[in-house]
């Protein structure tokens, strides 16, 4: 009866997962060794564990990541510019508490959005607000909040972020009305939180995508100073792959032929 009541009280404190792992250690109590410190903290580790993966998902899923990635399946290599070494420094989020941004070029298809994502998944789980969104995208979106009033608004959310990713920065040349959008977003987050940008463009020729070069040299010193430069070589990983496929099925034509 004691158990039971337990267990109700339990869930009406919304610790479901820990009534669950209360009735085991019940149904186990016959032939458990276990001590009443052991059993106490089995049962908070049970509750705090789940909440916590939900709390990660709930992350995750706001970053609007829109990929499956996780640092752990970067293929290292030195040749495409992928250091291990970089990556484990990267994996440790000291990064993020030191306010440093990251920035990853190389031409299309050699794996900048999954590095991207990988990270900002990385910074997820380490209890960081994150978003992901393509430069082009959310530079139209803050035209538009600047033209029906919630500019500001926008603004001051895209600040809070802890990790901010912009993909394909640079693939078409800013105007200075983008340039000046741009700058507002990188002064609110400039040495008080951390911007990843991939970017098909290598930094150096970064002034040449943008139209007003005194914008373009503030611009290019908040994101490229104190960052994390990480230029990948190498030719389309999609086009490998799809190389690779077609390979193996002329093998497995030749075969059944």
């Amino acid at each position: 009866m004691i158990v039971e009541q337990t267990i109700e009280k339990l869930k009406q404190l919304k610790m479901t997962h820990a009534a669950d792992a209360f009735r085991e250690l019940c149904d186990k109590s016959g032939g458990s060794s276990l001590s009443m410190e052991e059993c106490v903290g089995l049962i908070i580790d049970r509750e705090w564990t789940a909440r916590e993966n939900s709390r990660i998902a709930r992350r995750v899923k706001d970053a609007k990541i829109g990929m499956q990635a996780c640092l752990e399946d970067v293929h290292c290599d030195p040749a495409r510019g992928v250091d291990k070494s970089v990556v484990r420094s990267l994996a440790t989020g000291h990064w993020i508490t030191a306010k440093q941004n990251v920035i990853i070029t190389g031409l299309t298809g050699t794996g900048k959005s999954y590095l991207g994502a990988a990270l900002t998944e990385a910074a997820c789980r380490r209890g960081h607000r994150a978003l992901c969104v393509r430069a082009s995208r959310l530079l139209g979106e803050l035209a538009i909040a600047r033209a029906n009033g919630s500019y500001g608004a926008t603004l001051a959310r895209l600040a809070k972020l802890d990790v901010l990713l912009l993909d394909d920065l640079f693939i078409a040349p800013l105007t200075h009305g983008e340039q000046c959008d741009l700058l507002e977003v990188l002064d609110d987050r400039y040495d008080r939180r951390s911007t990843v940008v991939t970017s098909q463009v290598p930094t150096k020729t970064w002034h040449e995508m943008q139209a007003d070069p005194t914008l373009a040299d503030a611009i290019c010193d908040r994101l490229v100073h104190n960052a994390h430069v990480i230029a990948l070589r190498g030719q389309s990983l999609r086009k490998k792959k799809g190389l690779e496929g077609k390979i193996k099925e002329g093998k497995k034509e030749e075969e059944q032929g």
